[in-house]
């Protein structure tokens, strides 16, 4: 099988408006004739160019309208196609969990790949290239959590953020919150042992 023929196979079986990179093809042949097979199929619309080495299934809506994918699924396919992990910004993660009312202008992904930008019809995705130990629980809630917390910062995180925290999140990912704090700084166990010595005056 020709390496254009085991592409257009691969593609066949991706679910539509889901984005993918090159690197989902690795194996199938040279990095230069994978990326001219895309290029031919991106140019006769069988497939949709979304950015510099990002690529989809065409997608079309209920009107007939392209269907974008998702910014967290663009971002999911840039981290993977480096091996890299990703989790929410920290005022997304903020926001979702009560502890901030501030929306980013544009979606901001941490990652532990390389910071880049991809422009998404008007809306432009930006992954920021942070150190691992923040996103030590990325993609669960625990790791959104994380997130959170660091993006506060020593200033504003205390023993009530963790409770608020606590309230939101399931027994089983707080656990695994607090057992994270061997990748959390100082400031950050401090409140959270304040919180559990606090749940224990209570208890």
């Amino acid at each position: 099988m020709s390496t254009a023929q085991a592409i257009r196979e691969r593609i066949a079986a991706q679910p539509a408006g889901e984005p993918f990179t090159p690197a989902l093809f690795a194996g199938l042949g040279s990095r230069a004739s994978i990326d001219q097979t895309l290029m031919r199929l991106a140019k006769s619309g069988q497939i949709e160019r979304l950015g510099h080495g990002l690529y989809s299934v065409l997608k079309v809506g209920r009107f007939g309208l392209k269907a974008m994918p998702a910014p967290e699924q663009v971002a999911q396919a840039l981290a993977e196609s480096e091996g890299a992990t990703i989790e929410v910004h920290g005022a997304e993660a903020a926001r979702r969990f009560g502890l901030s009312t501030q929306v980013p202008a544009q979606p901001v992904f941490y990652t532990t790949g390389s910071s880049r930008t991809v422009r998404l019809g008007k809306t432009i995705i930006h992954l920021q290239h942070v150190a691992p130990r923040k996103l030590a629980l990325a993609g669960r809630p625990a790791g959104q959590a994380l997130s959170a917390l660091w993006y506060l910062g020593r200033h504003q995180v205390t023993p009530a953020t963790f409770r608020r925290i606590a309230e939101k999140l399931s027994g089983i990912e707080f656990e695994a919150l607090r057992k994270a704090k061997a990748t959390m700084p100082a400031w950050m166990v401090a409140a959270l042992i304040g919180y559990e010595r606090g749940e224990l005056a209570h208890g």
